[in-house]
C-alpha cells in the first residue's frame, strides 16, 4: 500500500492537472471501484457531472479531491490503485475502472486498479481542527509533514500508549502517514528496536523517532516515493526510486551500513520488520 510520500506525489500531480477543472461526465467501468459509494455507479457519476474540482488534498496516506459543493471524492489507492492523467486519445489501460472527462476537453482522469482493492467514493466535508476533511477520515491524526503538526503533543501521546514502538508509529489515529517501510527506516535511524515499549521511550527518543520518520519521508518525497513493483506510479505513470537508498526495509541478510551486522527480518502483524540486531537491540 502506498505511504505518505507516494500519496503526496500523486496529490501534487492531481493539483497541477485536475484542480480548477469542471467535470463533464464520469464513466464507471467496474462497479467494485465505487463499492464504498453506497448509492451506486449512476449516483456517483450523476453527482459529479458539472461539478468543479477545487483542490487535491491529503492527510497522512488519505487522498481526496475537494468539490465546489462541499463534498469530496476520496481516492482509496489500496494495493495497486493509480490516478492517471491521460490525453483522451491514449488507449485505455488494461485495468481502467473509472474515467473522468472534463468540460475543457483536455486530458482526462483515469482510475486504474489491477487488484481492485482500491476505489473512489463521495463523502461530506467536515471541519476538524480548523481543516475541512472527509467525514470518514475525521479521526485520522495529522502527519509529521503537516505544517500544523504538534511534535510535543505527538511525543506525549506516543509515550502514553502501552504498546510497541512500531505499532504506535503505524497507528493512524496517533500519527498519520507512516507505513511499514518508513517505520522500519525511522526505527533504524533512531537505533530503536521495533518492539521497544512506548512507555519506556524518553521524550528525547520520541522526538528523535518522529523526527527520523519526517526526514526519511521528506527524502523519499524528493525522488517520488518508494517503488518495489510496477503498480505504484504518479499521475504521469512514473515510478519512485527511494527504494535504492533504504537502510533496513527489504535488506534481510545484507550488511548494516553502520556496523556491517546482517539486517534481520522478523514477522510483525502479518508483515515484516527489518532491523539491525546490533544497532537496534531489543530492550530488556
Amino acid at each position: 500500500m502506498p505511504e505518505l510520500p507516494e500519496v503526496e506525489v500523486v496529490r501534487v500531480g492531481l493539483a497541477a492537472h485536475v484542480a480548477g477543472r469542471t467535470v463533464r461526465d464520469v464513466t464507471v467501468l467496474h462497479d467494485r471501484a465505487i463499492r464504498r459509494h453506497a448509492e451506486g455507479p449512476a449516483d456517483f457519476a450523476g453527482r459529479l457531472a458539472g461539478v468543479t474540482i477545487e483542490a487535491a488534498r491529503r492527510r497522512g496516506k488519505y487522498l481526496w479531491l475537494d468539490l465546489a459543493h462541499g463534498e469530496a471524492v476520496i481516492a482509496h489507492l489500496g494495493m495497486s490503485g493509480q490516478m492517471l492523467v491521460q490525453p483522451a486519445d491514449v488507449p485505455d489501460e488494461k485495468h481502467l475502472r473509472v474515467r473522468v472527462r472534463f468540460a475543457d476537453g483536455g486530458p482526462e482522469l483515469r482510475f486504474v486498479d489491477q487488484r481492485t482493492f482500491g476505489g473512489l467514493a463521495l463523502d461530506e466535508l467536515v471541519e476538524v481542527d480548523g481543516d475541512s476533511v472527509p467525514r470518514t477520515i475525521a479521526h485520522i491524526a495529522r502527519d509529521p509533514m503537516d505544517p500544523k503538526f504538534d511534535l510535543e503533543a505527538a511525543v506525549r501521546a506516543l509515550r502514553a500508549r502501552r504498546t510497541e514502538a512500531k505499532r504506535a508509529l503505524l497507528d493512524q489515529t496517533l500519527v498519520s502517514g507512516i507505513g511499514n517501510i518508513y517505520a522500519d527506516e525511522a526505527l533504524w535511524r533512531s537505533k530503536l528496536h521495533w518492539a521497544r515499549p512506548t512507555e519506556k521511550l524518553t521524550a528525547a527518543q520520541g522526538r528523535t523517532l518522529l523526527g527520523a520518520a519526517t526526514d526519511v519521508m521528506a527524502q523519499a518525497l524528493k525522488v517520488g516515493g518508494t517503488s518495489f513493483d510496477a503498480l505504484y506510479v504518479n499521475v504521469n505513470g512514473e515510478s519512485g526510486y527511494f527504494s535504492r537508498t533504504l537502510q533496513a526495509y527489504g535488506r534481510e541478510g545484507e550488511p548494516c551500513t553502520r556496523c556491517a551486522t546482517p539486517i534481520k527480518r522478523e514477522s510483525f502483524m502479518n508483515r515484516s520488520s527489518h532491523f539491525c540486531p546490533r544497532c537496534q537491540r531489543r530492550a530488556r
